[in-house]
């Protein structure tokens, strides 16, 4: 694989990785809105590691080892929220990511079946 295309596969799994990051380094994300604030923060977090998963499939070309690599990524970015002033580690979060990781993988390949 060339250097270019090696780096237009890992990129946008890197970059992505660091808005999931950021988001977490940020203490309070809350919008005030009571009950919609809690659904919204959880289809967030399932959007944003289908995202990730996507991304994974597409660098890594299989979705076992993509879907892993997201699924680990999803605990470790719980434990680093654990040392955010604000934050908590929630394993409830990284089944909620696990089960975006999956959709945002059975997506883009049931995309890339009718866009090959």
């Amino acid at each position: 694989m060339t250097r270019s295309r090696t780096l237009a596969l890992w990129l946008p799994v890197v970059a992505w990785a660091a808005v999931i990051f950021t988001l977490s380094s940020i203490p309070n994300l809350s919008t005030g809105l009571g009950t919609w604030d809690l659904v919204l923060r959880k289809l967030a977090h399932a959007t944003e590691y289908g995202i990730l998963g996507a991304l994974l499939l597409r660098a890594l070309g299989r979705p076992g080892p993509a879907a892993l690599a997201a699924i680990a990524y999803a605990a470790s970015d719980e434990v680093h929220q654990h040392f955010v002033r604000g934050r908590h580690a929630a394993p409830l979060d990284v089944a909620i990511d696990a089960a975006g990781v999956l959709v945002g993988i059975a997506i883009y390949r049931r995309t890339r079946q009718y866009h090959p």
